[in-house]
């Protein structure tokens, strides 16, 4: 157990790991030219300042009586850092979309439809390579459980913070080491994203796949790489409303938008409960199907999000929400959930698995660009390989990695890439990259198995493919109408 004191010092490491983190990444030309976050670095070294490496070497060497036996690190900050993984990461998902703009629907779908289809293709396809090695290689060879199938879609769609607040259900369903694995791909995706997303960019370039000439002069890559989201403008009305409201209620900003996020949150709790419930005294009493149980608090969060947005639009008190501050506040939470869950990853695990995260890896970084080049200008009618650029970063890791993607290739946006990848996000997430199915589908693989699952995710990848065609075909011909009228 752990006292509040271990709780303090140990989010005080944190802080002081992220400034070190920082500073490496400045002196070292390679982390600063692949853009790895601050917050990967800091988590890479309290891994290896930890009981999986430097503790291990201890043992070693010195016996198990040595005072560094864990590492750096006193025993209640490790189990602090254990925990804190699937805290935080409710707080991510929380605030991906309070504040955000919501149009009506059929403005998202117009313009988000050919997106939503290549990012459903993507993710889906994830699954469908990743349950097709688990049935042939991966369970029969290597004797993995068969969720071993569900690592690519988890790591690559969802990201660090993803594969941290999976590992929960991971441990429940019997597969522990999967949230080492998944945190390891997750990193592998990160890296591998921006190298192979610059790569295309260039060759996009050379091969005049890709339209928009750069401008290198009014590029600009000085954004965040730990946030989540890129903020909008906003109307000067609201701005005004908001300084307003911050000097009669006398409470600070952050305050105030952190108060919403645990409004999210909670309702994101009820959600799940009241789900939960409802599965108790129907499909999942007895023997029947229990997949509620295994579902993690997060993507309820995200929903919760949505909902509190939803409210405060309807109710013409969106302005009480600041955009920014809700990136800082997501982007801080994510710092932590990525410092702490690489700090807590087993080398040991990892070891023992190294040849099925080489397959797993070398199986999504290939989908993933085969995607990207063969159809993604099937599925995306106008500017096809810029606006995929922003998906498929997406699709190696984290937002982020998309967004740095599309600012690379379209830094002014003349091909409304970025409206395009952002309203597309409210129709993924809430499903993939830690939405619903993502946290689901281990437990469906479990209860019925590899087979009907492959059938089930493909069936669907085959739905998204074969509408993305025809969407992709129907959108060109009505831009081609219009110039003939």
């Amino acid at each position: 157990m752990f006292q509040l004191i271990d709780v303090f010092w140990a989010y005080t490491l944190i802080a002081i790991l992220i400034l070190v983190g920082r500073l490496i990444r400045q002196r070292i030309g390679i982390l600063k030219s692949l853009f790895i976050p601050s917050s990967v670095v800091a988590g890479v070294i309290a891994l290896l300042l930890g009981p999986s490496a430097l503790g291990t070497v201890i043992k070693a060497t010195v016996g198990v009586d040595s005072p560094l036996i864990n590492g750096i690190f006193p025993e209640p900050i490790l189990m602090v850092w254990s925990k804190s993984p699937g805290v935080f990461i409710n707080i991510v998902f929380a605030t991906l979309f309070l504040g955000q703009l919501i149009p009506g629907w059929g403005t998202i779908w117009q313009q988000a439809s050919p997106q939503a289809a290549f990012g459903q293709v993507l993710g889906w396809g994830q699954y469908v390579i990743g349950l097709i090695l688990g049935i042939t290689v991966l369970t029969p060879i290597f004797n993995l459980p068969p969720i071993a199938a569900a690592l690519i879609e988890v790591a690559f769609e969802g990201g660090h913070g993803t594969s941290a607040g999976m590992a929960g259900t991971f441990k429940e369903l019997g597969f522990p080491e999967a949230a080492d694995l998944s945190l390891t791909l997750a990193t592998v995706g990160l890296v591998s994203g921006i190298v192979i997303g610059t790569w295309l960019i260039d060759w996009g370039r050379r091969t005049g796949r890709i339209q928009v000439q750069r401008q290198d002069e009014q590029i600009n890559l000085g954004i965040n790489q730990d946030s989540i989201h890129t903020h909008t403008e906003e109307h000067p009305a609201i701005i005004a409303a908001r300084d307003r409201l911050f000097r009669d209620l006398l409470i600070d900003p952050i305050s105030l938008n952190f108060g919403f996020v645990g409004l999210a949150v909670a309702i994101g709790w009820l959600i799940l409960q009241a789900l939960g419930f409802i599965e108790s005294i129907t499909w999942g009493s007895g023997d029947g199907l229990k997949l509620i149980a295994y579902v993690p608090l997060f993507p309820m969060a995200l929903i919760g999000g949505i909902l509190v947005q939803l409210l405060l639009v309807r109710t013409n008190r969106s302005y009480m929400v600041s955009r920014p501050l809700m990136e800082r506040i997501g982007g801080l939470a994510l710092d932590v959930t990525i410092v702490t869950a690489l700090a807590s990853i087993s080398l040991t695990a990892l070891g023992a698995n190294f040849v099925p995260l080489l397959i797993l890896s070398f199986a999504g970084i290939a989908w993933n660009l085969c995607v990207y080049v063969f159809l993604a200008p099937r599925l995306i009618p106008f500017y096809a390989s810029e606006r995929g650029l922003g998906d498929f970063g997406q699709s190696m890791g984290v937002t982020a990695t998309g967004i740095l993607l599309l600012r690379m290739v379209d830094p002014d946006n003349r091909t409304g890439a970025f409206e395009c990848f952002a309203y597309k996000q409210l129709l993924f997430e809430p499903i993939l990259g830690g939405g619903l199915f993502t946290a689901a589908a281990p437990a469906l693989i479990v209860r019925y198995g590899s087979i009907p699952v492959l059938l089930l995710t493909s069936a669907i990848l085959a739905f998204w493919l074969i509408f993305g065609i025809w969407n992709c075909k129907q959108l060109r011909k009505g831009v081609k109408q219009e110039e003939l009228i």
